[in-house]
């Protein structure tokens, strides 16, 4: 094992009669941070997940967390692993207490050390108020930060996260984000699948896309973006009448690109770096345009998403693969 990685996988095939979900994916991910795998729906990010934490057996390929063999020390990578999927995994007709010390008592945390893990947890994820009502009638987001909560009994080093946030409102996705934020600053490691490019872009040290059951692209948010081109530039004028004028200037601080109007009042050009920026103030201010909006950004994730599928991001949930 590579001194620095925690997750290796290489080659993971899996088929499910004729589908192949799998097609020799390879997944790599060191200590402490944080992978995003991004895919359309049906992709195979989940089944990359369901092999990881041992809950599937690949045809062919390896993996390890920590050193040890997804298949052949499956309970040893178990005892290191915490795992949120896409569907609770909680007992609905347990109250939300009651869910996190069972599983504290089947991690063997003794009585009271799962009683101690359960108070915490219930009030890190802020279902104190709710720790003695049954799961059933939890909301969905509830629901969600308890299955979270109940990943988390054993203080896992390596975390999978299958959509975690599906269903939170934004007030409670923010919340979710802090918590992975605090995962990894206390050490932990979190591969996490998201239909929100957003917050792989929010919290992913890298970001794996997988299509067709291959990985189709590896690098950081940043890299990814510049998978379609450099910097954009971008002026709203105060004034519309000034439009044109604004529009020969980009253009001139852009080797003669043309600036398009990507929304009303809005010109956008490509620029090939960060100097573009300074010299279109300098040349707006001498020919006395004010404006409203000036900035200068690399394409976005769902930019990036479109151009490695092929097709726009979907918010449906992955079901087969």
């Amino acid at each position: 094992m590579t001194a620095d990685l925690i997750i290796e996988a290489e080659g993971l095939e899996k088929r499910f009669g004729a589908t192949k979900a799998l097609q020799g994916v390879d997944l790599f991910v060191p200590r402490g941070t944080v992978l995003g795998v991004l895919g359309p729906n049906g992709a195979g990010k989940t089944t990359a997940v369901r092999i990881l934490s041992t809950l599937l057996t690949p045809d062919a390929g390896t993996a390890r967390i920590g050193g040890y063999d997804v298949v052949k020390d499956a309970e040893r990578v178990r005892q290191s692993i915490g795992l949120t999927g896409q569907y609770a995994s909680v007992d609905e007709d347990l109250t939300g207490r009651q869910n996190l010390e069972l599983f504290g008592v089947l991690l063997e945390l003794g009585k009271a050390g799962a009683r101690k893990r359960a108070t915490e947890l219930l009030e890190w994820f802020d279902l104190t108020d709710a720790a003695g009502r049954t799961a059933k009638t939890y909301s969905g987001g509830m629901r969600r930060r308890l299955d979270l909560a109940a990943s988390l009994v054993g203080s896992p080093d390596v975390i999978f996260l299958d959509e975690p946030t599906t269903g939170l409102d934004p007030a409670k996705r923010d919340d979710m984000w802090e918590v992975v934020r605090s995962l990894v600053k206390n050490g932990a490691t979190v591969l996490l699948t998201t239909q929100y490019l957003e917050e792989a872009d929010a919290l992913a040290d890298a970001i794996t896309v997988i299509d067709h059951g291959k990985v189709i692209a590896h690098d950081t948010p940043e890299g990814l973006k510049r998978v379609v081109g450099g910097q954009t530039l971008a002026v709203r004028p105060v004034d519309p009448a000034d439009l044109e004028r604004a529009a020969a200037i980009l253009s001139q601080v852009s080797s003669g690109a043309v600036a398009d109007e990507i929304r009303r009042g809005v010109l956008a050009v490509p620029v090939a770096n960060d100097t573009a920026m300074t010299e279109a103030v300098a040349r707006l201010a001498a020919a006395g345009i004010a404006v409203t909006e000036l900035n200068l950004h690399l394409p976005s994730l769902d930019e990036v998403f479109f151009t490695l599928t092929g097709s726009p991001r979907k918010e449906k949930e992955e079901v087969t693969v």
